[in-house]
């Protein structure tokens, strides 16, 4: 592996933020409804952990952070269950559980979704294959 000119080389992400309107909502549906563990809250910020992965719930500072989240797929066991259980609890649905790619060893499932902010997400499994 070859070191790039600024010496500079990033080993994983550490942190992702999505933008949210009120911080209390938010966390309720990312700690009650979603079930990530809550990190830590400060002005205007949320934390969870995300297998690792730090979650930054934050209300935008600038016009120029104001636009909707990227899209975060969560890695789940169970893709059903857990489509079935956000449905259950209110979850506005964008797209049911369906494969999208078939791979040599597993299936690809993935569901689409939207937060208490209107984010979209999706739930993402790696199931055995059909058949």
């Amino acid at each position: 592996m070859s070191t790039p000119a600024t010496g500079v080389r990033p080993d994983g992400v550490g942190q992702v933020a999505v933008n949210v309107r009120e911080i209390p909502r938010a966390v309720a549906f990312y700690r009650d409804t979603l079930g990530l563990p809550f990190l830590f809250e400060v002005p205007g910020a949320a934390f969870f952990d995300c297998g690792g992965l730090r979650l930054m719930l934050t209300v935008p500072e600038r016009p120029e952070y104001d636009h909707p989240a990227s899209l975060l797929y969560y890695r789940v066991a169970d893709l059903h269950a857990a489509f079935a259980a956000l449905v259950a609890a209110g979850v506005r649905v964008d797209g049911e559980p369906h494969r999208i790619a078939q791979m040599p060893d597993h299936d690809l499932w993935m569901a689409f979704l939207r937060d208490s902010e209107d984010n979209p997400f999706a739930l993402m499994a790696e199931m055995p294959p059909a058949g």
